[in-house]
C-alpha cells in the first residue's frame, strides 16, 4: 500500500454526500465456501460492473464478483459524478505525434462512446442518478492559460466565453479569466450510478459478493484460484477491476506501475436563490479549471455546491484537515458570495494514474487469463464504463477490442512513487501558481 492504512479499511466508509443522500443496497453477502466460475472480477466499481453485465448479457457467462466492501465503497462511490470526455492524460495532439493519427480519433471515438454507454446504461437499467444539464466548462486561471485557450481550435458545438460571456450565461467566478464550453458529458450521481450498476448485475444473474477482500491469486490447471477470508473462487479467466484501491501482492507484474493519488471533495450545504443570484453561478453545469492541481465544481440538483481539489500526500487526519483548510480556502476565494456556505461533507478517495499517462485495458504479460483494466486518470465515470466492457469483449476473444492506446502494457515508475508524486505536486504548484482574485 501506497498510504496509510486508514485509506484502504473496507470497515469504514467516507462521509460523503452521495451515500448520505441515496437508499444505496441490501449489503451483498460475503463469498463462503468454494465455487467456480468461467470469470472472476475482482471489484464492484464501473469497471467491474460493466465488465460483468456485458459477460453475462453478451456472452451467458458465469460470473462472480468479489468486492472487498460493498459496491460504492471504493472511487466508483466517491467521486465528482462528472461524466465526461477523459480517462488520459495525453490531449489530442500528444496522441498523434507519439502513436498516429489513428490512434488518436480511435481514442476520441473510444471516450464519445463511453459517455454514451453511462447514457445507454442509466436508460436500459433505469438508474435514476440525478443527471444535470449537458455539456463542461474548462476554465483559465491565469493570463497564459487564457491566452493558450484563445489560441486553441474549438471542436464542433464547443464555445469560447470570455468573463463577460461566462457572467451572462451564469457561470461567473471570482478567480477566472474565461473558459471554453464543450457540448459533451453530463454530471451525475456517482453512487447512485455505482449501485444501480450492482442491482443490474443481480438481476442479470451476476453472483456479487461484498466483503470479501481477495487474499491471494494463484494459477492452476485451467485456469486461477482466487481465495478470500471465507471462501474461493476456481475461474478460468479473472478481471481485476479495482483501480487505484488495487492490491499489488496480488499480481507482481501490476507492483510499481499504478500511481494512485489522493483527491478531496467537499459539498456545502444548500445555498439559496439569492447566494447564487449574488454570485452570478446558478447553471448546473460540470467545470473544473486547467490547473496542474485542478479543481473541479459543480452546482447538485439541490443547489449544493460540491468543490474537488486534487493533491495531498497522507490519509493522516492532520495532513487530510490541512488540505480541507486549504481547498475551502480556495473555494471562498473563487466564490466569494458563497463563504457563508458551511461545508457540511468532506471526504477524499484515490485516483489512479499510469507511467503511461493512459489507462490499461488487457490482457498482463505472460499470465494467460489474467486481465486489467485500470488507471482512469480522475476521469473514470465513463471511461471505466465503457472500459469494463471493451475488457470483457477481450477476455471472451476480441483481442482489438480496446482502443490501441489503452492495449499498451505498463512500464514500471522508475522513481520511489511517493517521492515522485511529492516532486510532481511541488513543480506543478510552482507553475499554477496561487490562486488569484482576477481584477
Amino acid at each position: 500500500m501506497l498510504y496509510e492504512p486508514t485509506g484502504y479499511d473496507h470497515r469504514h466508509w467516507p462521509q460523503s454526500y452521495w451515500r448520505a443522500s441515496c437508499a444505496g443496497l441490501p449489503a451483498f453477502p460475503p463469498l463462503n465456501g468454494e465455487t467456480q466460475a468461467e470469470v472472476a472480477i475482482i471489484g464492484a466499481g464501473y469497471a467491474g460492473l460493466n465488465a460483468a453485465l456485458e459477460l453475462v448479457e453478451r456472452h451467458s457467462a458465469n460470473v462472480v464478483v468479489l468486492e472487498a466492501a460493498q459496491p460504492g465503497w471504493g472511487a466508483s462511490g466517491r467521486n465528482g459524478g462528472f461524466c465526461c470526455l477523459g480517462g488520459a492524460r495525453l490531449d489530442t495532439g500528444q496522441i498523434t505525434r507519439r502513436f498516429g493519427q489513428d490512434a488518436a480519433k480511435e481514442w476520441d471515438r473510444f471516450t464519445h462512446d463511453a459517455i454514451a454507454r453511462v447514457q445507454d446504461n442509466l436508460a436500459r437499467y433505469r438508474i435514476d442518478a440525478q443527471t444535470t444539464e449537458p455539456g463542461e466548462l474548462t476554465l483559465a486561471a491565469s493570463p497564459r492559460a487564457w491566452a493558450k485557450m484563445r489560441a486553441e481550435t474549438l471542436g464542433e458545438g464547443a464555445a469560447l466565453l470570455d468573463r463577460n460571456a461566462l457572467r451572462a450565461n451564469g457561470l461567473s467566478t471570482a478567480t477566472y479569466l474565461g473558459g471554453t464550453y464543450n457540448p459533451a458529458g453530463f454530471g451525475l450521481h456517482p453512487y447512485a450510478y455505482a449501485t444501480g450498476l450492482a442491482r443490474a448485475a443481480q438481476m442479470a444473474g451476476v453472483r456479487l459478493h461484498g466483503d470479501s477482500r481477495v487474499t491471494r491469486i494463484t494459477s492452476q490447471a485451467g485456469g486461477w484460484r482466487l481465495d478470500t477470508a471465507t471462501g474461493s473462487v476456481v475461474a478460468k479467466q479473472v478481471l481485476i477491476a479495482s483501480n487505484g484501491y488495487s492490491s499489488e501482492h496480488l499480481v507482481p507484474w501490476l507492483a510499481r506501475r499504478i500511481l494512485p493519488a489522493i483527491s478531496n471533495v467537499m459539498v456545502t450545504r444548500p445555498l439559496t436563490p439569492q447566494e447564487l443570484e449574488a454570485q452570478g453561478w446558478t447553471r448546473h453545469l460540470m467545470a473544473y479549471d486547467n490547473r496542474f492541481l485542478l479543481h473541479y465544481f459543480r452546482l447538485l440538483p439541490d443547489n449544493r455546491l460540491m468543490y474537488g481539489a486534487r493533491g495531498g500526500l497522507s490519509f493522516e487526519p492532520a495532513s487530510v484537515a490541512r488540505f480541507a483548510q486549504r481547498a475551502r480556502a480556495e473555494f471562498d476565494l473563487t466564490f466569494p458570495h458563497f463563504k457563508q456556505a458551511e461545508t457540511e461533507f468532506a471526504w477524499n478517495g484515490l485516483v489512479c494514474m499510469t507511467a503511461t499517462r493512459a489507462p490499461f485495458i488487457g490482457p498482463v504479460p505472460a499470465q494467460n487469463g489474467l486481465w486489467l483494466a485500470l488507471g482512469w486518470h480522475g476521469n473514470g465515470v465513463a471511461a471505466a464504463s465503457e472500459g469494463g466492457r471493451r475488457v470483457a469483449r477481450a477476455i471472451m476473444g476480441s483481442p482489438q477490442a480496446a482502443p490501441a492506446l489503452a492495449r499498451r502494457p505498463l512500464p514500471r515508475f522508475v522513481a520511489p512513487r511517493k517521492w515522485a508524486l511529492a516532486t510532481g505536486m511541488a513543480f506543478a504548484g510552482l507553475i499554477d501558481g496561487p490562486m488569484k482574485v482576477q481584477a
